[in-house]
């Protein structure tokens, strides 16, 4: 077992989901006339995490960092190039068509796009009425009265049971999508950028539904968003991912006071602060992500770290708890309460020039 496979635990929690060493490379055709060389697209590489029952894990990091590709890969939207996925102690990876199935009832995922997620020629009576016909638990006016229930549970109006989805606002689609996640009452949901798409008004209406549809259903949650003050709100503990690698995760609070990685420090840095008294530096990597397609060597975040060292470009860092439920991938993560500057000017020598 991963040592991050620990890293949340309270006296009534019990994993639910555990990832092991999950890969997910997209291949590309070699160029030419040979066509010899054969590369891929490392979207994810390798990560390793557990979620418990009950808990939102936040899931942050960059445009094409691998974040969606993961959750997709967790609930084999995707299939995975390899690794494993334990929902429930069984490896889900191993399941057949009939098996998987039957284990959509408990695994669902609300979409990013509340336009594009939801059949314009279907009404949304249809389009939540089709998860109980689909698994067989109720037709005609009992499938009616269910679709109903939900709608008035996400805050939509049960006379709209025949309208369409382009005679909804964003939010209230995007309500519809939440809807139709939680139909067949899941154990499991993958919240991929619910609110991204959304203004930032309706933003914190569709999270405060989450929150209270999380308690009334019991649910754990993998929530994936790009804003970070909304995974803060919504998240009990938060994990980092950068090129296809998870290179910090830890309880909320820690990320967001003490961060342990460079890059998880230099994304709370662009975080704005409410009270416009306080004074923030922000941190401004340089270079550009590099292509996940041709990663570099050792620790992916090396071309734009200002403390690399040559450990760094020759050794991959592993995922290891430097704090108390506290794990970082870098080999020279930030002490408690330390800050990035402060880092750089207490070991500016040997440091790389990249």
């Amino acid at each position: 077992m991963n040592p991050n496979q620990k890293s949340y635990s309270s006296d009534n929690s019990e994993p639910l989901l555990r990832i092991e060493n999950l890969k997910k490379h997209f291949p590309i055709k070699g160029g030419g006339y040979f066509r010899k060389e054969k590369k891929a697209v490392l979207a994810v590489d390798d990560v390793s995490f557990t979620i418990y029952k009950g808990e939102t894990l936040g899931l942050v990091g960059e445009s094409g960092c691998g974040k969606s590709t993961l959750g997709r890969n967790i609930l084999r939207l995707q299939e995975p190039t390899e690794g494993q996925v334990f929902f429930n102690n069984t490896n889900i990876l191993l399941h057949n068509k009939h098996e998987l199935r039957k284990l959509r009832k408990q695994m669902q995922i609300i979409y990013q796009d509340p336009f594009g997620s939801l059949n314009p020629r279907f009404t949304i009576g249809q389009i939540i009425g089709e998860m109980y016909e689909i698994h067989g638990i109720a037709k005609g006016a009992e499938k009616e009265k269910k679709v109903k229930e939900m709608l008035e549970l996400v805050g939509l109006d049960p006379s709209r049971y025949n309208s369409y989805p382009h005679e909804f606002s964003g939010g209230q689609r995007q309500r519809v999508g939440i809807a139709r996640a939680l139909a067949l009452n899941p154990t499991f949901v993958v919240a991929d950028e619910p609110v991204s798409a959304l203004d930032v008004s309706v933003q914190s209406q569709v999270i405060n539904l989450l929150m209270k549809l999380k308690k009334e259903f019991g649910l754990t949650l993998l929530f994936i968003a790009h804003g970070l003050n909304v995974v803060r709100h919504i998240s009990d503990r938060v994990g980092v991912m950068y090129l296809g690698k998870l290179v910090e995760l830890s309880e909320t609070d820690n990320i967001f006071e003490s961060p342990a990685h460079p890059y998880t420090a230099a994304l709370l840095s662009t975080v704005p602060e409410a009270d416009p008294r306080l004074k923030k530096e922000r941190i401004v990597l340089k270079g550009e992500v590099p292509s996940p397609a041709n990663p570099p060597s050792g620790c992916r975040f090396r071309t734009r770290c200002p403390l690399a060292a040559e450990r760094c470009k020759n050794e991959m860092p592993p995922l290891v708890e430097v704090r108390s439920k506290h794990h970082v991938a870098c080999h020279y993560p930030l002490e408690e309460g330390q800050t990035l500057k402060e880092a750089i000017a207490s070991r500016k020598e040997g440091q790389l020039s990249i």
